[in-house]
């Protein structure tokens, strides 16, 4: 995969992952709905700064989840080419 493949670039390889493998589609749908937690507390200002610490640490998980979906992705395509 070339560095600058995002996830909608790979949304074939990603639906094709997701309907075969379950630990794919189990990680992919908790980085989406940490997306979508901290884009909304992101968004509320005062609770936003009250819990700092676990926004970070949501942060860290969803980078963790998206490493190891690119891998995935990555160790798919390869096979697919062999």
């Amino acid at each position: 995969m070339r560095k600058t493949d995002t996830l909608q670039d790979n949304r074939d390889v990603i639906a094709e992952l997701k309907q075969k493998d379950s630990h794919f589609a189990s990680i992919f749908d908790e980085h989406t709905a940490l997306d979508q937690q901290i884009n909304q507390l992101d968004k509320d200002l005062v609770t936003h700064a009250s819990r700092d610490e676990e926004i970070e640490r949501m942060k860290r998980r969803k980078l963790h989840l998206k490493d190891e979906i690119y891998k995935i992705i990555d160790k798919n395509k390869l096979q697919s080419q062999a």
